[in-house]
């Protein structure tokens, strides 16, 4: 699940940063959406660490437990799913209010 988390972090800051710098393109040179997005990236660092803590406790033996396969990919799943999608999800929830305001 580590490398799952790490590789998820990696992914998650590199869509952050890409989608954001596409959506704050052209708008003033504000540094309130550079600030957003150290808070977003320092945000799901916790998040991801919880993830990993629920499987590291396992030795090698334990971790190899075809009981403990669904429960895995579920976890696996997840960080994938949180780390492709949150970015897309944040930035267009951060636009809609935007034009709201």
């Amino acid at each position: 699940m580590s490398d799952n988390v790490a590789y998820g972090l990696l992914v998650y800051t590199a869509l952050q940063i890409f989608v954001t710098m596409q959506a704050i393109e052209g708008d003033s040179g504000s540094m309130l959406p550079m600030l957003a997005l150290v808070v977003l990236v320092a945000a799901i660092i916790p998040l991801f660490r919880r993830f990993e803590r629920h499987w590291e406790h396992l030795d090698d033996t334990a971790a190899a437990d075809p009981a403990l396969k669904g429960a895995y990919r579920r976890d696996q799943f997840a960080v994938w799913a949180l780390a492709i999608g949150l970015p897309f999800l944040l930035t267009g929830l951060f636009k809609g209010a935007a034009t709201l305001f």
